[in-house]
């Protein structure tokens, strides 16, 4: 397992598989994804899961965290989230959140996010911010 800086076109791919695979692949580009950092955990030399964080002035919203369907539940992603934090903190940003599927909740709870009062509703799906302090 290696994880390790990627690029955008890199990461493209894996949120249009493992997030939106019935959208069109432009659908799983955000606003600053050209300016983000893009991280990549790698198995056997394969790219399976991705997460993108766009700095901000008081800190950086992680965005895309997607692991390819037949990787999930190994606990891939998990590795590469706790790799995204302290790669936040060596980055001296004071906290990081996230628009979580409210599905999700109980996963970032475990990694020491907590739910703020702010919700949404996107393409059919419920959202809730997360967010931790580092």
């Amino acid at each position: 397992m290696l994880i390790k800086e990627i690029t955008l076109n890199e990461a493209l791919p894996i949120r249009h598989v493992a997030m939106w695979p019935d959208k069109d692949l432009d659908f799983v580009r955000v606003p600053g994804d050209d300016q983000a950092t893009h991280l990549g955990l790698f198995v056997d030399r394969k790219l399976i899961s991705v997460v993108s964080i766009f700095k901000k002035a008081d800190g950086a919203q992680f965005r895309k965290f997607a692991t390819l369907p037949n990787y999930q539940g190994r606990g891939y992603g998990s590795k590469l989230l706790v790799y995204m934090i302290g790669f936040a903190q060596k980055q001296n940003l004071s906290r990081i959140w996230c628009n979580a599927r409210a599905s999700k909740v109980d996963f970032y709870s475990n990694f020491g996010l907590s739910t703020t009062n702010k919700t949404f509703e996107k393409s059919g799906l419920e959202y809730v911010v997360m967010e931790r302090e580092l």
